[in-house]
C-alpha cells in the first residue's frame, strides 16, 4: 500500500472511531483531514455517471472514474475501525465518558473554526445558513429517543437516516440511531458479527449514501460556501450533545437488561459533582479538550502537506 493511500486508511479508521460515539459525525473527520467534497464527489459519481462509463469504456476505466481506490481503501479503514473499536468505545463511554466527552468537544470546536474558514466569504445568507444548521443540529442533539421495533424493514430505513447523519459533520448516525431507539440492538450486532442483520443494515446504508450523496454534490456546485455555513452550524450545534457533564432524568434498559441514560441535561461541572456525587475530573477534562483541539490543527497541517 502507498504512502497516500495508508493516509486514506487511517483517516477512514478515524471516521470509523467517530462513528461509533452518539454525537460524534465521520464526515466531521472527513472534513477536518480533507477530504470530504472528493469523498461526496467520488459516491455520487457511483450512482450518476458511473454506470455510463462502465458500459462504454469497461471496468478499469469505470474504476478510474468513481476513484474506486480511494473509496474501498477509505472503507476499509472505517469497517476495520468500527468492528475492532466497538467494544472499547462501549466501554470508555461507560466507564470513563467525562474525559470521552470532553476530549470530543474539544475535537469539534477545533472543527467548526476548521470548516468555517473554508467560507469564502460570510454574509448575512451564510450567517443565515450557519445560524439554521447549528439550530437544527441543536435541537436534534436534545431531542428524547422514540423505541422503534427492530425488523427488517425498520432496520434498512435506520440504515439509510443513519448513513446520511454520518455523512453530515455534525449529524452523528450513532446518534440517529439512538433517537430511533436501534443504537444498542446494531452495536450489538457488530460486537456479536450477526450476519443477517448486518447485511440488511448495509443495505440501508449504500441506498442512503448514494441518496445523500447526490444531493450534497448538488449542493456544493450550486451553492458551495451557503452549504459549507450550515454544515459548520451542524457542527455548532452538536456541541450540546457531546457537553461532558451531564444530569440523567430517565434511563432505559439495552437489549442485555443493562440501564442506560435515556434523557439528560448539561450541567456544569460543579453541580455535576453535586447531584451524581462523581468527580468532574476537570482538569483532566480541560487537558483532554485541549488535546482534540490540537489534534484538528495538526491533522489539518498534516492534510495540507500531503496535498502540496
Amino acid at each position: 500500500m502507498t504512502k497516500g493511500r495508508l493516509l486514506v486508511f487511517f483517516k477512514g479508521m478515524a471516521m470509523g472511531a467517530a462513528d461509533i460515539v452518539p454525537g460524534v459525525s465521520g464526515g466531521t473527520i472527513a472534513f477536518i483531514t480533507g477530504i470530504y467534497e472528493l469523498l461526496i464527489g467520488s459516491i455520487q459519481s457511483v450512482s450518476t455517471t458511473g454506470w455510463g462509463v462502465l458500459r462504454r469504456e469497461g471496468w478499469l476505466a469505470a474504476w478510474r472514474h468513481i476513484n474506486g481506490n480511494f473509496l474501498v481503501t477509505l472503507f476499509a479503514g472505517i469497517l476495520l475501525s468500527v468492528f475492532s473499536l466497538a467494544k472499547l468505545i462501549s466501554y470508555l463511554l461507560q466507564s470513563q465518558a467525562v474525559l470521552v466527552w470532553s476530549f470530543f468537544f474539544g475535537l469539534i470546536i477545533a472543527s467548526v473554526w476548521h470548516v468555517g474558514k473554508t467560507v469564502k466569504r460570510w454574509h448575512w445568507q451564510t450567517i443565515t445558513g450557519f445560524v439554521a444548521g447549528a439550530a437544527l443540529a441543536w435541537q436534534l442533539s436534545g431531542a428524547a429517543p422514540t423505541n422503534i421495533e427492530m425488523t427488517p424493514i425498520t432496520t434498512f430505513f435506520a440504515g439509510s437516516i443513519a448513513i446520511c447523519a454520518m455523512i453530515l459533520p455534525g449529524i452523528s448516525g450513532s446518534f440517529v440511531l439512538l433517537l430511533l431507539g436501534m443504537y444498542s440492538n446494531i452495536l450489538g450486532a457488530v460486537k456479536s458479527f450477526e450476519i443477517g442483520t448486518l447485511l440488511v443494515f448495509a443495505s440501508g446504508c449504500v441506498f442512503g449514501l448514494l441518496s445523500i450523496a447526490n444531493l450534497l454534490a448538488w449542493a456544493f456546485r450550486r451553492f458551495h460556501d451557503l452549504t459549507l455555513a450550515i454544515l459548520t452550524g451542524f457542527m455548532a450545534g452538536a456541541l450540546n450533545k457531546v457537553w461532558p457533564w451531564k444530569e440523567v432524568l430517565s434511563y432505559r434498559l439495552n437489549s442485555h437488561g443493562e440501564q442506560l441514560p435515556l434523557t439528560e441535561r448539561n450541567v456544569m461541572p460543579g453541580v455535576y459533582e453535586q447531584i451524581s456525587g462523581a468527580d468532574p475530573v476537570l482538569w483532566g477534562a480541560i487537558l483532554l479538550a485541549v488535546f482534540g483541539f490540537c489534534l484538528v490543527l495538526l491533522i489539518e497541517k498534516m492534510s495540507a502537506g500531503s496535498h502540496d
